[in-house]
């Protein structure tokens, strides 16, 4: 099993996604920005890594807001999603083929990966929203 880490940031009434690159399994998919976790990270450390290097940002990474296993074809993931906020920079699109900053009420817009269902879910019932 992988275990991967995500954020949950908010701006106001909006969440951040990220849109994978097209060359990437699950492409132009939209999810939550993260990674896998490195052999010696603490989760919250792999988050901050992650964010540093496909959004240029350093995170707070705060409480855990939902943690999912979901088995793709390919691998297993344990994903853990973190509120977390921006401490310092700007949003760059360094791996990402789109960032958008969403309300709740346009996640039926846009095609997540199957991981996020639940989460999407969630927040969808006023869940876990500032």
């Amino acid at each position: 099993m992988t275990e991967v880490v995500a954020a949950l940031i908010w701006e106001g009434e909006k969440f951040m996604i990220c849109q994978r690159p097209a060359h990437k399994a699950r492409g132009l998919l939209w999810e939550f920005v993260g990674g896998k976790v490195e052999p010696g990270e603490t989760r919250q450390e792999a988050l901050i890594r992650e964010c540093r290097e496909e959004l240029a940002v350093t995170v707070a990474v705060g409480e855990v807001f939902l943690e999912v296993t979901h088995t793709y074809p390919d691998l297993t993931v344990h994903l853990t999603l973190f509120h977390a906020s921006i401490a310092r920079g700007v949003p760059q699109k360094l791996e990402h083929n789109d960032i958008r900053w969403i309300t709740v009420e346009e996640i039926p817009q846009y095609d997540f990966c199957p991981a996020d269902k639940e989460i999407l879910e969630r927040l969808g019932r006023g869940e876990g929203t500032p």
